[in-house]
């Protein structure tokens, strides 16, 4: 899976994280391993200019996702058989994504992987113009973020526990002859 991000956002945050983001949402969508996705990180004047021009509606906003045109409209791409595709752009705010952060009392990356997230299911089809659309999309965003989220604290806890495996081994001596003196 190709997925491209660029942050002329002039806010620095962690782009691996956003791309790891994106690609676990799709793994978990089972989109083909041969399907492009491109993130954009930018300012609060240029999603303002996006909003406008493309939903028509003042002001900017926090995400927009910009399906590509070879798609079928009446399938969505995570159905089976579906062949690889670009899936399209996601384009996101930080600097408005922050303030959201700060309301929902979460850091601005969860914020991100959230908005990422909901950017992919745009892109897949998914809507929340009507009720029933909204309860299907959020409880999957919801349920691919915990996902998300757990899959990454475990990553993190096989990091220290190797980490604290490999410096017990090597004050023991014990790491394969690196710090071993030899006679």
């Amino acid at each position: 899976m190709s997925i491209e991000i660029a942050n002329e956002s002039g806010v620095n945050v962690d782009e691996t994280s956003i791309v790891a983001a994106a690609r676990f949402a799709l793994d978990k969508m089972e989109v083909s391993p041969l399907a492009e996705l491109s993130v954009l990180l930018v300012t609060l004047e240029v999603m303002e200019e996006l909003h406008e021009r493309w939903m028509d509606l003042p002001g900017p906003t926090d995400v927009m996702a910009f399906p590509m045109d070879e798609l079928e409209s009446t399938r969505r791409p995570d159905a089976p058989d579906a062949s690889p595709a670009l899936l399209g752009d996601i384009v996101l705010c930080p600097a408005f994504a922050k303030d959201q952060a700060r309301t929902a009392g979460h850091s601005l990356m969860e914020e991100l992987h959230l908005l990422t997230v909901h950017g992919v299911l745009h892109l897949l089809g998914y809507d929340h113009a009507e009720p029933a659309e909204e309860r299907e999309m959020f409880g999957l965003q919801k349920r691919i973020l915990a996902d998300f989220h757990a899959a990454a604290l475990a990553a993190r806890r096989r990091d220290t526990q190797r980490t604290n495996d490999d410096r017990l081994l090597g004050a023991a001596g014990l790491d394969g002859g690196a710090h071993q003196e030899t006679p």
